[in-house]
């Protein structure tokens, strides 16, 4: 089972990331090209919100239950602490990644109370930008699509 929800969280990865792109390359364009904020907009930040919080249900099912990683981690947290890659997924890539679902969070929610298109793209794009960033900071690239392939 654990396999079965690390590849999906694996593939999931993906659309979170071209979803999140997407928005960050339309945001950009409508705050610099003075475009009109539009439902497409607005939806694709949803979207992308969406993606990313299946990622994080995936991950938190993977840190809770099926990691063997993090369960060893959490029996000896000062050795753990020792070891990079053990380190790595108890605590650097749960707090990266918590960041950037909060950060993903408020480029969605911000541009709801903003008044004008100006606004609403500057801080979709300064939210979704940041979480893309975090999110390119914590993915451990080093890992296998398809574990035990």
């Amino acid at each position: 089972m654990s396999d079965i929800v690390l590849a999906v969280h694996n593939i999931v990865r993906w659309v979170a990331l071209i979803l999140l792109v997407m928005v960050v390359v339309r945001s950009f364009i409508g705050w610099f090209g003075k475009r009109e904020w539009s439902e497409t907009d607005h939806k694709l930040g949803t979207y992308t919100t969406i993606g990313i919080d299946i990622q994080l249900l995936l991950g938190v099912l993977l840190y809770i239950f099926f990691s063997p990683i993090t369960k060893s981690g959490f029996q000896d947290m000062s050795s753990a602490m020792q070891v990079s890659d053990v380190r790595f997924f108890v605590f650097e890539h749960a707090l990266i990644m918590l960041l950037a679902v909060v950060s993903a969070h408020m480029g969605s929610m911000l541009p709801k109370r903003a008044d004008d298109s100006t606004t609403k793209y500057r801080r979709a794009a300064i939210w979704f930008t940041l979480a893309l960033l975090l999110i390119l900071a914590g993915t451990p690239w080093f890992r296998p699509l398809f574990p035990g392939i």
